[in-house]
């Protein structure tokens, strides 16, 4: 039987991807549930959106993590792809164990006095602002300062151009010298590794010295897998969650009736633990699941995706589907049950959702009440956001304080 007839998107939908794609995400899940992207000389990327699909898939043993699958997909900066999140088993279940311990939710627990007192100190710097950028002046700086903390990163390399040099591998400014980039990115692991083993000591968790101790005494990472392992943490700890609070913070200013009930004289008591699961699904940090490809044929809603085709997870479009969440295009903070898909499904289900909800709880409330009443600066449709691979997450976040 041949396969279905598919629509194309409408080009109206497709020109505001960027910065909405929210609209789009609804025509595939209409119209086109599984929808082959194929362009000559590139790989089939399968764009899969509704709900069901995704949670299913993101635990599917017939895709694999593993980019080499895939002709001519380049998965990310040289020398530095073989991590945990570009593993299959048995290596993704090794170099996840090394890393686990250190984001148990018991232990991510005990960071939110430092949480807090870092937070107060950034606000307590553009408190007398009138303009106030939430992404530069909050957001970047508080969650690198998280990750660097956990990893066991020296003061003196946790700072903008340090974050410069790491973001600058998913959202490359135009012009930018990529050999060069490259350059300075191994350049800055290589510095954070050899510190480690030079017996550097760090208070708190020292992820990184431990991985190092890892790989030096039994082996069990490569040189590669620890300076991959060391990048994917820097960056995922940092822009995942920087995106969380961008993009929580914006639908708050968009929604003030549901902002009230987090702070003020109609603030609900124990609201922010949902109201963090709502905008983790609103809005998700992450847009689409990492990288999978097809290790065998499936088949899904007629179609037919072939082996060595790419699987694209829509995450965002999951979390706005109709047919599981009531309201979906709705802002509820205290929506329950919440289900959502913000961190995955299954055995790669993101290693740092405890630390990133621990985030959300306390930035929140703390840049709602010192801020005080703000609006934006510009209007939200033009906004800037970062187009990344994966990622969904503003360039800047300009408010003016009321």
């Amino acid at each position: 039987m041949p396969a279905p007839v598919v629509p194309s998107p409408p080009p109206e939908l497709l020109s505001v991807r960027v910065r909405d794609p929210y609209p789009y995400f609804a025509w595939l899940r209409r119209h086109a549930p599984a929808h082959a992207d194929r362009r000559p000389g590139r790989t089939t990327v399968w764009q899969i959106s509704r709900y069901d699909d995704v949670r299913a898939l993101l635990s599917d043993g017939r895709l694999s993590k593993d980019p080499g699958r895939a002709p001519g997909y380049v998965a990310g900066p040289a020398g530095l792809n073989r991590h945990l999140v570009h593993a299959d088993p048995p290596d993704h279940s090794r170099l996840r164990t090394l890393v686990n311990a250190a984001f148990v939710p018991r232990r991510i627990a005990q960071l939110e006095p430092f949480i807090a007192d870092t937070a107060n100190r950034l606000l307590d710097r553009i408190e007398q602002h009138t303009h106030v950028d939430v992404i530069a002046d909050f957001a970047a700086p508080v969650t690198f300062r998280m990750i660097c903390a956990i990893l066991g990163v020296p003061d003196e390399l946790d700072n903008a151009a340090t974050r410069k040099t790491l973001m600058a591998t998913i959202a490359p400014t135009p012009g930018l010298d990529s050999a060069r980039m490259a350059a300075d990115l191994h350049a800055l692991l290589d510095t954070l590794i050899a510190g480690k083993r030079a017996g550097a000591e760090h208070s708190g968790v020292d992820l990184l010295g431990a991985l190092v101790r890892a790989s030096d005494d039994s082996r069990a990472m490569s040189e590669e897998e620890l300076r991959s392992t060391a990048y994917l943490l820097l960056l995922v700890g940092h822009d995942t969650t920087m995106n969380l609070i961008g993009n929580g913070m914006l639908a708050l200013l968009r929604h003030p009736g549901q902002a009230a009930r987090l702070t003020g004289p109609e603030a609900e008591t124990g609201l922010i633990a949902t109201a963090v699961e709502e905008l983790l699904r609103y809005d998700s940090p992450v847009r689409d699941a990492t990288f999978r490809c097809a290790a065998e044929p499936v088949s899904l809603h007629g179609q037919s995706i072939g082996t060595g085709d790419i699987v694209s997870l829509l995450i965002g479009s999951a979390n706005r589907d109709e047919t599981h969440f009531t309201d979906a295009d709705q802002l509820d903070l205290s929506r329950g049950p919440n289900d959502h898909l913000a961190f995955g499904f299954g055995p790669h289900y993101c290693i740092g959702a405890a630390l990133a909800r621990l985030e959300g709880t306390v930035a929140f409330p703390l840049l709602l009440q010192r801020l005080g009443p703000v609006t934006l600066a510009k209007p939200a449709d033009e906004l800037p956001w970062r187009p990344a691979r994966v990622m969904r997450g503003l360039a800047a976040l300009p408010v003016v304080r009321n």
